[in-house]
């Protein structure tokens, strides 16, 4: 298993930006496929974004898609999730999580402690 580290959350205006960092220890991040997702007040933890090991492969929901982009940096063992055009309702605690399926099995294994994203109507 790898342990995770968010960083990068903060309160923003609505159609701002940020950029979320997730540092992962251990000598196999780039086995690993990894993903972001998010849990809002009163919701349930729901999926956001993932790459596989390479970065060849990235996949979005909808409600984020040619907002958000995921992407990786293997030499620093992070990613990151860039987010633009940043709506109310992306508001949210965000996680980072390591699936051991480098070409994504679904099974996220590990998960970092989260960061806040508070977007300001």
């Amino acid at each position: 298993q790898v342990q995770l580290v968010e960083s990068g959350g903060g309160l923003v205006q609505a159609g701002g930006s940020l950029r979320l960092s997730c540092a992962a220890s251990g000598r196999t991040f780039s086995m690993y496929t990894m993903g972001w997702f998010r849990q809002a007040p009163g919701k349930e933890r729901e999926f956001v974004a993932r790459i596989t090991w390479s970065g060849s492969s990235t996949y979005y929901i909808d409600s984020v898609k040619g907002r958000f982009t995921i992407s990786r940096d293997n030499a620093k063992n992070t990613v990151y999730l860039q987010m633009n055009s940043l709506k109310p309702e992306d508001t949210a605690v965000y996680y980072c999580a390591a699936d051991p399926d480098g070409l994504g099995s679904g099974f996220f294994s590990s998960w970092g402690q989260g960061t806040q994203v508070t977007v300001s109507s």
